[in-house]
C-alpha cells in the first residue's frame, strides 16, 4: 500500500517555473499547483509501501536547484 502525502514547495524568487519543470521531469507526482500565499507549488505524491517517507522526498525530490523549502503533510484516511 502506498501512502499519500502532500508537499507545499517555496522556491527561490523566480525559480518556480524551473522546479515544476524539474518536478515533472522526474515523474514522482501524481498532481502539482503553483499555489499562491507562503509557498509556491503543492504537489501530492504516493509513496510505496516500505519507502521512509523523509528518505524518498530527500531523495527525489529536495536536490533540485530553487526549492528554498518544503512542508509535508501525511494523509492517514480518505473520506
Amino acid at each position: 500500500m502506498t501512502t499519500c502525502v502532500f508537499v507545499q514547495i517555496r522556491c527561490r524568487p523566480g525559480t518556480t517555473y524551473r522546479v515544476a519543470d524539474a518536478i515533472a521531469l522526474k515523474e514522482i507526482h501524481s498532481e502539482l499547483y503553483s499555489t499562491s500565499g507562503e509557498y509556491d507549488l503543492l504537489m501530492k505524491l504516493y509513496i510505496p509501501a516500505g519507502e521512509d517517507i523523509g528518505k524518498y522526498i530527500n531523495d527525489h525530490l529536495l536536490d533540485i536547484e530553487g526549492i528554498e523549502r518544503s512542508l509535508t503533510t501525511l494523509t492517514f484516511k480518505a473520506f
